[in-house]
């Protein structure tokens, strides 16, 4: 999922979001925020279902959920210029209707003072609980649940109603019988009271982990609105009768759904096992994988410049590194330098690479170094490459890493279209694979990269793009009937996918003994080595899908082949 900062909406156009909403649709689904970022993943998060995109419809701004991100009990301790600014930060955080938890409303007088405030904002609605003041919450068990007298909840209600200007302002009751223990008769009788005062809605409370008593209240109101003669939206907020649905919710004549309480009680769950796992570690290495990027922190608050917000749609990396060290016995010069039809292949791959605008090639050279002698590209030198593999390689070219790259075996071709669309794939990780190879498995005398998916490959052929996939398994000993993809020996790392691999490098180079996955030890691992370490350690490493557009020089045969191909 991508997020983006919202653009603003003038107030007077929100506050009627939440009536237009109510005339739409079944159910208008409202989710909890306590705060700018809270909002922000709110108002942008997307899911699709049957052909249906999913989204939350406004916020809930809730006491319980302000006060204890500010570190406060939910007694109505917050003032109302802290609650404002809460409330500042949703609004100019998302595009959405705001509905506030106005807690018991306080003194009638006090009360009108809220009512003009939260219009003014733009607020569509906030709803009172009938409850004296100081209220507790009411999902705390042994709490003292006070009610206030119907008559004066329904006189500050009638307050609330005469000094509002706008008829898109909706003041809605929250009825606490079913918390307080009187039951289901007083609960119809207060609703009578409020509606009659000019509430625009109820909403009524239940702490029951079965949904019967609030379903019960519902089938009493749906009485009471025959008996009035109109009907006023039903609002219900299932935290602990949370197994029942919406499509059961809107059955029994219920209007709006409030998540009340999720995103913080997710983000405090979370924020509690990170800071245990630094502690038991010692370091931060092993949270990593529970915390987003910094970058996209950034992203989703705004903080990145102008061409930081570009590239958050076309990726464009200014480096390719290219490990070119190593020797092979069926070739007397280095494999990156072998002509086909009189030009290298090192020259090919600079060629492709600058017709994709990329200049910075570093090739990591070892092997025949003297070989190395084109122009085009940069040259580190690697003289231990008979001691270390192509990982070693690799990260001789560490600093040129600084700000994401990509990376290319030296024995490969490569049409141009793969690695224009690899710069415009998201991912921090991105592992280059050909689907052909599901079309035409059969025993051939290469040692092949074989991978294995979260998702099986699309049956159609079809040319580049990128699937929402990832890697579960890479390696040579992967059963090549069972393997869904071959590696073709390209990918990409993005600024945050750089700090991943080079952590993970860091500590296994001081620390890792014995075996490395499939190589016999960490100082012969490969490329493929490391990115399954990555995966095991609960990294994302996604896909960009090809099919063919690439060629190995596998050995002496492939040289005529390619050559043909060209």
């Amino acid at each position: 999922m991508e997020l983006k900062k919202t653009s603003g909406i003038l107030p007077y156009l929100r506050r009627g979001l939440l009536k237009e909403l109510l005339q739409k649709k079944k159910i208008v689904k409202i989710i909890e925020a306590h705060n700018g970022l809270s909002a922000i993943i709110a108002n942008n998060i997307k899911e699709s279902y049957q052909d249906e995109i999913l989204e939350f419809d406004g916020f809930w701004v809730s006491s319980f959920t302000d006060s204890a991100a500010k570190g406060y009990p939910d007694i109505e301790v917050i003032g109302l210029e802290s609650r404002y600014e809460t409330i500042r930060q949703i609004l100019n955080s998302s595009n959405k209707p705001l509905i506030i938890d106005g807690d018991t409303g306080g003194e009638a007088a006090n009360f009108e003072y809220f009512i003009r405030a939260l219009e003014d904002m733009g607020v569509s609605m906030v709803i009172i609980e009938d409850k004296k003041f100081p209220k507790r919450n009411s999902l705390e068990s042994g709490t003292i649940q006070d009610q206030e007298e119907p008559e004066v909840f329904a006189t500050k209600i009638k307050r609330g109603k005469d000094i509002q200007i706008s008829d898109n302002f909706m003041i809605v009751a929250r009825i606490e019988s079913l918390i307080s223990g009187s039951g289901l008769k007083d609960a119809i009788y207060r609703a009578k009271k409020y509606l009659m005062a000019g509430a625009d809605g109820i909403m009524i409370h239940s702490k029951q982990r079965d949904p019967k008593e609030i379903l019960d209240f519902a089938r009493e109101y749906d009485k009471l609105s025959r008996d009035l003669g109109f009907r006023k939206p039903l609002v219900c907020v299932p935290t602990t009768y949370n197994t029942i649905t919406e499509d059961e919710l809107v059955d029994h004549g219920f209007n709006i759904v409030i998540y009340a309480n999720h995103l913080l009680r997710a983000a405090h769950k979370a924020m509690k096992e990170t800071a245990s796992i630094i502690l038991k570690n010692k370091r931060t290495f092993e949270a990593e994988s529970m915390c987003s990027p910094v970058k996209a922190v950034f992203k989703d608050v705004g903080f990145l410049d102008v061409k930081e917000k570009d590239l958050k749609y076309i990726k464009g990396p200014t480096k390719v590194i290219i490990p070119a060290a190593g020797s092979d016995q069926d070739f007397i010069i280095p494999k990156g330098m072998t002509p086909l039809n009189g030009k290298p292949v090192l020259q090919r791959q600079i060629e492709t690479l600058n017709n994709c605008k990329i200049k910075d090639i570093i090739v990591i050279r070892g092997y025949g170094k003297e070989e190395f002698s084109m122009g085009g590209a940069r040259y580190i030198d690697n003289d231990e490459y008979e001691k270390f593999y192509i990982l070693y390689s690799l990260f001789k070219a560490e600093e040129e890493m600084e700000g994401g790259f990509i990376f290319i075996y030296s024995d490969i071709l490569f049409n141009d279209q793969i690695i224009k669309n690899l710069l415009s794939t998201k991912g921090d990780i991105i592992l280059v694979l050909d689907n052909s190879y599901t079309y035409h498995k059969h025993k051939i005398d290469k040692n092949l990269e074989l991978v294995l998916t979260k998702n099986k490959p699309s049956e159609q052929t079809r040319d580049l793009y990128q699937l929402e996939n990832e890697i579960i398994r890479i390696g040579r000993s992967i059963n090549m009937d069972m393997a869904d993809y071959e590696f073709t020996g390209i990918a990409y790392f993005s600024e945050y996918g750089v700090e991943i691999i080079r952590k993970i490098y860091n500590e296994c180079k001081l620390s890792h003994k014995g075996k490395f996955h499939e190589a016999n030890s960490f100082e012969n691992a490969s490329f493929i080595d490391l990115i399954q370490e990555v995966i095991d350690r609960g990294f994302r490493v996604d896909i960009l899908e090809v099919h063919k557009g690439w060629f190995e020089i596998h050995n002496k045969k492939d040289i005529e082949i390619a050559e043909r191909l060209i």
